[in-house]
């Protein structure tokens, strides 16, 4: 290569870098040109997070690739790149495994023998991430120069760099650094992220980053499975309460005699059973968040008494006297319509006003659009590494299927499919395999809730319902409570087996199940 050449290519490179472009238009124009200066079939850019490294970009590798978290203990290539400030060239026969093997798009199967290099990306002295290159033929890299990847290497820090100078120049400097921070120690809490590409998951995060610092009330709502706490976590991660506590309660999984005591605490001898003092979920918040999860399960009566707390910040233990203030903020979460609940007199005005002070609706896996693979490709990482497998990847036609699916069940619903798929798969080989492809028959999406063969008469009766007078929630309870009724007769009365085929999660069949009226 020329120094012509290269100093051609990289000028539009450096023009980009004082333009206002989209962080994936920026690096997709770095991968672009990497792979017309130095011919390969894949090429990548990622970044360096604790132990792991997230792609950034991709170009000549599986879309769900975007989604996988590597391991740096787990893939030897990368660890070695990572050691190494020149760029580093691996044989063609080495035994050091890939971790693009399956995800090369003009390659299906083990990358036994091709051409691998790579180098390291470094800001302010110390590693970013990487940049790595994969060709199919095993002498594709012998005239490349080392040195000129290297240049090409301090080009992509500069990209980077500048990437996220205007990205912290959009937001006030001291604010972001915090956000940043409670960010970062969210994910090692949670050990699960926000991932997605689409309009309304970029919408979704904007409302996030909003809410975040206000310290309102916020509800969030959507159907089952979106991911509801997740991103009750990230609201938290983004306020200034970041570094106290996010504590969680599941409102639904109480019963009823408990419910005071878990939110507000007792004191020894309120109740049997009561032998000593114990704080509530409200105390153990002290300066932090309080996550109510599945909100809209709450009796009148305790909505009655948590309005009292939103509204003074004053709690009082089960069987005391003593009132406590507490510096709590409150984010709740349903999957209920509770304006409809107010409506019918099954939930407090004043209650679901003061929850609902930023409403923040979390959108449903099918209006994500190719999310659903990137989504895909961290549940594959993960059943890659506790199935310890090489590599799990996902066949075009699995892929399609993914895609063309209307998830009922939403991203729950997709992560319990790759485990389940993932693990019946393996189990159809008679020697464990290093690789592991899972086709569009080992999802087996075709028997979806929606082809029930008595759908559509029981759509028909719940109109005829609507018409002789019924209320639309009367109407949709007899729909459900028909369509239940029949899933559980020819599940033979199995609710896990119920709930897989309509797509429900169990705990969520079980509260339906009740509020129907169902045995």
């Amino acid at each position: 290569m020329t120094p012509k050449l290269l100093l051609d290519a990289m000028i539009p490179l450096m023009a980009d870098l004082s333009r206002d472009l989209h962080d994936s238009e920026r690096y997709r124009r770095l991968l672009d040109t990497l792979r017309m200066l130095f011919p390969c079939d894949a090429a990548a850019l990622l970044r360096l997070d604790g132990d792991v490294l997230v792609p950034l970009a991709i170009n000549g590798l599986s879309s769900d690739t975007l989604g996988r978290r590597f391991r740096i203990s787990e893939h030897p290539r990368f660890r070695a790149l990572l050691s190494s400030v020149p760029p580093t060239r691996f044989p063609a026969n080495s035994s050091l495994p890939d971790p693009y093997d399956g995800l090369v798009q003009a390659h299906s199967g083990e990358l036994h023998v091709h051409d691998c290099m790579g180098c390291q990306i470094t800001m302010n002295g110390r590693p970013w991430g990487l940049l790595t290159l994969d060709a199919l033929a095993p002498d594709r890299f012998d005239g490349v120069d080392s040195a000129a990847l290297q240049a090409f290497a301090s080009l992509a820090a500069a990209t980077v760099n500048a990437a996220e100078r205007i990205h912290t120049l959009a937001e006030s400097g001291e604010q972001e650094r915090q956000r940043a921070e409670a960010y970062r120690l969210a994910a090692n809490q949670s050990q699960r992220e926000l991932i997605g590409q689409s309009p309304a998951h970029k919408r979704m995060l904007k409302e996030v980053r909003l809410a975040g610092p206000s310290n309102m009330t916020v509800l969030i709502t959507g159907e089952t499975g979106v991911g509801k706490e997740l991103v009750a976590n990230a609201i938290h991660a983004a306020s200034t309460r970041a570094k106290k506590a996010i504590i969680s309660i599941n409102c639904a999984a109480l019963p009823e005699t408990l419910v005071e005591s878990e939110l507000f605490g007792h004191v020894r001898g309120a109740f049997s059973g009561a032998i000593s003092d114990r704080r509530g979920k409200f105390e153990l918040a002290e300066g932090g968040t309080l996550f109510l999860d599945e909100v809209g399960e709450l009796s009148l009566l305790v909505q009655a008494k948590l309005l009292r707390v939103l509204q003074s910040g004053q709690i009082q233990r089960v069987g005391s006297d003593v009132e406590h203030k507490v510096d709590v903020r409150v984010i709740a979460a349903t999957n209920r319509d509770l304006a409809e609940e107010v409506r019918q007199g099954r939930y407090r005005t004043d209650f679901y006003h003061r929850l609902s002070v930023y409403p923040l609706d979390v959108p449903p896996l099918r209006e994500r659009g190719h999310d659903t693979l990137l989504i895909s490709g961290y549940f594959l990482e993960e059943n890659r590494f506790r199935l310890g497998l090489l590599s799990i990847r996902l066949a075009p036609e699995a892929q399609e299927a993914l895609l063309n699916y209307r998830w009922p069940g939403n991203v729950r619903e997709l992560e319990h499919l790759i485990a389940r798929s993932a693990l019946k798969a393996l189990g159809r080989h008679p020697e464990r395999p290093r690789m592991l492809t899972l086709s569009a028959e080992d999802l087996d999406l075709a028997a979806a809730p929606a082809a029930l063969p008595e759908a559509q008469p029981m759509v028909e009766q719940a109109e005829l319902a609507l018409h002789n007078g019924s209320s639309l929630r009367d109407a949709v309870s007899a729909y459900e409570r028909r369509l239940i009724s029949a899933s559980l007769t020819r599940n033979g009365g199995n609710v896990a087996s119920t709930a897989r085929e309509l797509g429900l999660d169990r705990a969520n069949l079980n509260r339906l199940t009740k509020r129907l009226g169902l045995k």
